[in-house]
């Protein structure tokens, strides 16, 4: 396995981080477009930056270099809580301001699939809404919601998708007793697709500070390869769990 790292010549966290996979052959490279070259070239089977770049460089970097396999591309993070071993992956928290129904659909078809290639498990995706199953009166983003979850069920029917509904719902069996009693779900979902970027990012934000979890990514989805987009915030640690997710994928997929 072939994994280029641009920072990884100049940058202490990357040096780090990339000790702890020796298993891995690790190239780098002067700029990010001769990095992103070498994914497309398949000199390289997968890239991940940031540590010393913008998500907005890296991002464009990826779009302008590598083929899609999806319609659009997207991001979600993997979450865990070590106290525990709980998890959940979230999307779209780094990509899609406004997704339009096209968009929505791809972010959730391509999540499922990385969620289920990572965690080996079936997806369990709530649709989360300040609204559930309608409470919050009619609105066109409810409608988006409902359409991707149909389009969803009748092309993926082994997984399990249920919304609108708000987050005490998706992942408490006490309130799902309550408000969503014939939901497949039963409180128990594993995926959480947020309707916009505001509400996804403030999410994975709020439950890496007041959760105690832990943030993989963001993973950068729907290319011919999977990909990673540091912060420049990240730590060894964060650094770590992100080639730790890459290289599943890459091994699984």
């Amino acid at each position: 396995m072939k994994i280029v790292f641009p920072e990884l010549n100049n940058n202490q966290i990357a040096k780090e981080a990339t000790n702890h996979f020796p298993e891995i052959t690790w190239l780098t490279s002067n700029t990010l477009d001769e990095a992103a070259e070498l994914v497309k070239t398949g000199e390289a089977d997968s890239m991940i930056s940031g540590l010393d770049y913008s998500s907005r460089d890296v991002v464009i970097t990826y779009k302008n270099h590598i083929p899609l396999k999806s319609n659009f591309f997207s991001s979600c993070f993997i979450m865990k809580r070590p106290s525990d071993n709980y998890h959940l992956t979230l999307a779209d928290c780094g990509i899609n301001k406004l997704p339009n129904e096209e968009q929505f659909y791809t972010i959730v078809e391509d999540t499922g699939i990385t969620h289920q290639i990572y965690f080996n498990e079936q997806p369990k995706i709530a649709m989360l809404s300040y609204s559930t199953y309608g409470s919050g009166g009619k609105n066109p983003d409810l409608e988006r919601i409902h359409n991707v979850i149909n389009r969803i069920k009748e092309n993926h029917p082994d997984w399990l998708i249920d919304g609108e509904m708000q987050l005490d719902a998706a992942i408490s069996q006490e309130v799902a007793a309550k408000k969503t009693t014939n939901s497949p779900l039963q409180g128990s979902a594993n995926i959480l697709i947020a309707p916009d970027l505001n509400s996804g990012n403030i999410l994975y934000k709020s439950l890496e500070r007041f959760g105690n979890f832990t943030a993989a990514g963001p993973i950068i989805q729907g290319f011919i390869k999977p990909l990673a987009d540091l912060s420049r915030g990240s730590t060894v640690e964060d650094t770590i769990s992100t080639i730790d997710v890459i290289t599943k994928l890459l091994e699984r997929n």
